[in-house]
């Protein structure tokens, strides 16, 4: 008997003429703002802080924006978030203030946090007013999230935490963490006993260390508890449902442009350098990088269309996390040696390759972010029945 294999979904779409039109307002925004912010990073992107282009985001009703209005967000649909993100990236907007607890954190409170929760975070994130890190891997874990071993012990009051968080992005600068700990049982439980606390980063007993990465910059860090206290109201959702929560988390995180956009600037700066007639060599490169950029935004836009009417294509999105990994890391090589060969001047090629060059160091990153490429290969396995 043949073993039926369950059917991937890509369904062509097309935005809406309500989702282009927001575009152009985004693109006017962005044009008028950007030339007036101040960034650390000469190619910024999602993951560049700003405070100060988060609240102007945020005043123009852009942050949140599919979220309920009694919290201050916009209700309207994923399809117009899409457009958003994509200007952003597109554009190396500095929005890494905001990026996390917009995507994924305020979206996590919004489902399974308390009312309580909700009207103290949520308007707060949508003015850009309110940052968020993620507390999910620990050391000796890698990318198995059901190992940690922060353990959060009932106290009266709340719990106490103990344990240690590493590659927490923009834990030195943001306001809250959402952490996921082990409230009860014991380490080998894997999934049971796991939950998520709403921790404030200011906390005593928190403490925050640099890791620098290979470009010399401070994003991510390690952040140790110690005796910390966490109130009880600072648990989201029912103790003990932490995995089935994380895995919800976690679907905002893979599926959005941001996977297969984050060093678009390469590509154009290739196409700067290059020139207005470039050769027929450097014109095929250039077209097989920009199909597979499209294919991937295709795929990015199916899978939207999808969330927009219901559906929860997790499998879908890990493939276009994972394909969009394996882009963002072959492209700033790709570009480098053609670039090398064609660039029109060698002033232009001495500065393309300071770009490549950082592009480059930050690559290795892509494979860890939204899930380790091999455990996302892994759940495509599953969902087509092939393990």
């Amino acid at each position: 008997m043949m073993m039926s294999i369950p059917k991937l979904e890509f369904p062509p779409f097309h935005l809406p003429a309500e989702a282009e039109a927001l575009r152009g307002e985004v693109r006017a925004f962005l044009k008028e703002t950007l030339p007036n912010i101040q960034s650390e990073d000469r190619f910024a992107s999602w993951n560049t802080p700003s405070p100060e282009f988060s609240r102007a985001l945020g005043a123009k009703g852009w942050l949140g924006i599919t979220w309920p209005k009694q919290y201050g967000g916009a209700e309207r649909s994923f399809l117009d978030r899409l457009v958003v993100t994509e200007e952003l990236l597109g554009n190396s907007a500095p929005a890494g203030s905001h990026w996390v607890a917009d995507r994924q954190s305020g979206p996590l409170l919004l489902k399974f946090g308390t009312e309580q929760q909700r009207q103290a975070i949520l308007p707060r994130i949508v003015r850009g007013e309110c940052y968020f890190s993620i507390g999910m891997s620990e050391p000796d874990s890698g990318s198995d999230l059901a190992s940690v071993r922060t353990r959060a012990e009932p106290v009266p009051g709340g719990f106490r935490v103990n344990g240690t968080k590493v590659w927490t992005s923009g834990a030195h600068r943001n306001h809250y963490c959402i952490t996921l700990v082990r409230t009860s049982g014991q380490h080998g439980d894997r999934h049971k006993g796991l939950s998520q606390l709403l921790v404030d980063l200011k906390t005593p007993g928190v403490t925050i260390r640099p890791i620098i990465n290979l470009a010399g910059r401070h994003d991510w860090n390690e952040v140790t508890f110690s005796d910390a206290f966490i109130p009880e109201d600072c648990l989201i959702g029912n103790e003990g449902d932490g995995w089935l929560q994380v895995t919800s988390e976690l679907a905002f995180e893979r599926s959005g442009p941001e996977r297969f956009m984050q060093n678009v600037y390469v590509l154009r700066e290739l196409v700067r350098v290059l020139g207005r007639q470039p050769s027929k060599r450097a014109n095929a490169i250039l077209g097989r990088l920009i199909a597979r950029l499209w294919t991937l935004r295709q795929m990015s836009t199916a899978v939207a269309g999808m969330m927009q009417g219901g559906k929860s294509p997790a499998i879908e999105a890990s493939l276009v996390k994972d394909l969009g990994t394996i882009y963002q890391q072959d492209l700033p090589e790709i570009a480098r040696t053609l670039a090398e060969s064609d660039a029109t001047t060698e002033d232009d090629l001495a500065d393309f390759l300071d770009v490549a060059q950082y592009a480059s160091m930050m690559a290795p990153s892509y494979t860890i972010q939204g899930g380790t490429t091999q455990v996302l290969r892994g759940i495509v396995a599953r969902g087509l029945g092939l393990r």
